[in-house]
């Protein structure tokens, strides 16, 4: 009977833990950020260097339709209008044509996926032909409406946990995540992208959302494609975007319980010490001492 209970046990932590695996194929390391490339591109650019030169992943700007913004500057990637999977990187075909010829090769994809907000004000049109109306919280092409949102107001404290999570971030529409229909719409959206053959998803704004919403919401999301190579029960890899470079309400321990969140402190660290504003020889205990998330916990990057 112990060793039953044990074994239960061990299992139930391996799923629990689950969304902090990469999915990376074996022997390859190292993800790339392909920022506003095109679908098409990034498939050959699988094929012909980084497949072949052992590379194990790309992070691909967001997917879904976005509102089209004076001089097409890369932001507008940021303000949704649908999740329709049709963007200036291309379509669903083009999309779906990409991740299939990565995982070919053994390079997976991750997806900047954003769900935080929907468009501010502004143009009400879509990469993708929907229209939408922020003014009144109006987007037919999900569809949200006036309910699915927080109350509008600006984020001035962010020594306001209440006010950073609740109000809008720059005057982009708030969804509520709390409400079980807006649930429902993300996790169809990010189910379709495991269905398409996606490893993971790096989770824009997440210190913007509740915790507790965002637990339910990967709590309930299927498993990866084994079409795509991914070992049975293999649950998507989730990194949060939690900027937490001290001195605020919101912390990155908050989220490390649900998946990795991006170390925003790494690179800017050991930028200074290369760069002569700290010495060399305090980084002989680099790592977690510094305060930085565990490695397993947490994804580093350079820019």
């Amino acid at each position: 009977m112990f060793l039953a209970k044990s074994i239960v046990c061990l299992a139930l932590l391996a799923v629990a833990n689950a969304q902090f695996d990469t999915n990376y194929a074996s022997g390859r390391s190292g993800m790339v950020h392909l920022f506003e490339w095109k679908w098409d591109d990034i498939a050959a650019e699988c094929e012909n260097f980084l497949g072949p030169n052992g590379f194990a992943g790309v992070q691909v700007s967001p997917v879904n339709e976005n509102a089209v913004k004076d001089s097409r500057p890369w932001w507008e990637r940021y303000q949704p209008i649908s999740y329709k999977l049709d963007t200036r990187s291309g379509n669903e075909q083009q999309f779906a044509s990409m991740v299939r010829r990565c995982n070919a090769v053994g390079v997976r994809i991750y997806v900047d996926v954003v769900f935080n907000h929907m468009a501010a004000d502004g143009r009400t049109y879509g990469t993708g032909g929907s229209t939408a109306s922020p003014s009144s919280k109006s987007y037919p092409g999900v569809p949200y409406s006036s309910l699915d949102f927080n109350p509008t107001c600006g984020i001035s404290n962010y020594n306001d946990a209440n006010q950073v999570r609740n109000c809008e971030l720059v005057g982009l529409r708030d969804l509520n995540q709390g409400n079980s229909y807006v649930r429902d719409k993300v996790v169809e959206f990010l189910d379709h992208l495991i269905d398409l053959g996606v490893a993971g998803f790096r989770v824009d704004a997440a210190k913007h959302m509740w915790p507790a919403d965002l637990a339910v919401i990967y709590g309930r999301l299927k498993n990866l494609n084994t079409d795509h190579g991914f070992a049975s029960g293999s649950k998507a890899y989730i990194v949060q975007e939690v900027i937490d470079m001290g001195g605020e309400a919101i912390s990155k321990s908050e989220y490390t319980g649900l998946g990795a969140i991006t170390e925003f402190r790494h690179s800017d660290s050991i930028g200074k010490a290369f760069r002569g504003k700290d010495q060399l020889q305090y980084l002989r205990n680099w790592g977690t001492a510094w305060g930085f998330a565990a490695s397993d916990r947490s994804l580093v990057f350079v820019d």
